[in-house]
């Protein structure tokens, strides 16, 4: 029997493979490759945001391609409606009514990747919806529990128009592990290529050259190894609850942003959950560094992706949301003492 040791080794070696086979086709994104794969390993939905037309949908697709497994995405939209996800009803040629199985149960247990595409258009009722599939990972329908063991959620928020959008409730927005900011390559070489070589101009024939390298089925055993191997010191214990206490009362630690009043900025700081789901990405990300122990940068790394989505903020700063969370998770890193 392969010991657990020669076992994340090669698993190791397969995430790394993953990450490479994805960046054959998504070019100038590095960074946001890197931290999918954090979440895919600690099994965490991921929140993307980012403006249209930057490669969310290619990314995503090159993400379910090396993975295998079913991928399903579904556009929100403000007519629709919690069983447009469960199930399709239609006349069928024999003006017969039909049901067929909606996104969700189209691939049953074998649905690897959902994308949600501009998730904040659909209504309340279907982020509840949603909700439950993330938290539980199942749906009932037709009197009886559909599971999905392997699923991971991937949901886009369109940034620019506000009619006709619902905000994500804050609830919701905790069930993402991460919240990854895609932006056009900064690279004027990755820019020109984007723009002017030709295999870029058509998405699906290179998602279509990508092989599966990590069979999506096994991650589930994979990841509860990993956070069992690697370990955090009593020293890294007390950094990351002083993290935690930062997000929570940021003016006890001396913690400043210009014309903010500290002291009425935050309503709710990380969750019990969010920082758990800190330390699990943390622990991946050393394991893919090669290590048994977590060091601070590990959770340094994705902090912002990991708990700004999750801090509440007072309703007169929420307008200046993005600048106001990118300045205080910053400002917590750079006053909180690493050991």
């Amino acid at each position: 029997m392969e010991s657990p040791d020669n076992l994340l080794a090669d698993w190791r070696d397969r995430a790394r493979r993953l990450q490479a086979e994805i960046k054959k086709v998504v070019v100038g994104l590095d960074e946001s490759v890197e931290k999918i794969i954090l979440a895919v390993f600690a099994q965490g939905h991921i929140l993307l945001e980012g403006d249209v037309g930057v490669g969310k949908t290619t990314l995503l697709k090159a993400v379910a391609r090396t993975l295998g497994g079913g991928y399903e995405r579904i556009e929100g939209t403000i007519d629709l409606m919690p069983n447009d996800l469960i199930y399709h009803t239609y006349i069928d040629e024999n003006g017969k009514p039909r049901v067929d199985p909606g996104p969700l149960l189209r691939h049953g247990e074998q649905l690897a990747v959902f994308f949600f595409n501009e998730v904040n258009r659909a209504r309340p009722q279907v982020h509840s919806l949603l909700l439950r599939v993330m938290a539980e990972r199942s749906v009932f329908a037709f009197n009886r529990e559909y599971r999905f063991p392997h699923l991971q959620v991937f949901a886009d928020r369109n940034r620019v128009e506000k009619e006709e959008t619902f905000e994500i409730p804050s609830a919701a927005r905790d069930r993402f592990l991460m919240e990854i900011h895609i932006e056009i390559p900064a690279d004027s070489q990755h820019r020109v290529a984007l723009i002017f070589d030709p295999r870029f101009h058509n998405v699906d024939a290179i998602i279509n050259t990508l092989q599966p390298v990590v069979p999506y089925h096994h991650i589930a055993t994979v990841a509860p190894l990993i956070q069992g191997y690697v370990q955090a010191s009593p020293a890294l214990q007390r950094y990351a609850l002083n993290l935690w206490q930062a997000t929570r009362t940021p003016q006890d630690f001396g913690i400043h942003l210009e014309g903010v009043n500290m002291a009425e900025l935050v309503l709710a700081g990380a969750s019990t959950r969010g920082m758990s789901m800190l330390l699990r990405a943390a622990r991946v990300r050393a394991w893919l560094q090669g290590r048994d122990y977590l060091e601070p940068e590990d959770l340094q790394y994705i902090f912002h992706e990991v708990i700004g989505h999750r801090l509440v903020l007072a309703p007169i700063y929420e307008l200046q949301r993005e600048t106001l969370v990118k300045g205080l998770t910053s400002a917590i890193l750079n006053r909180i003492s690493a050991p």
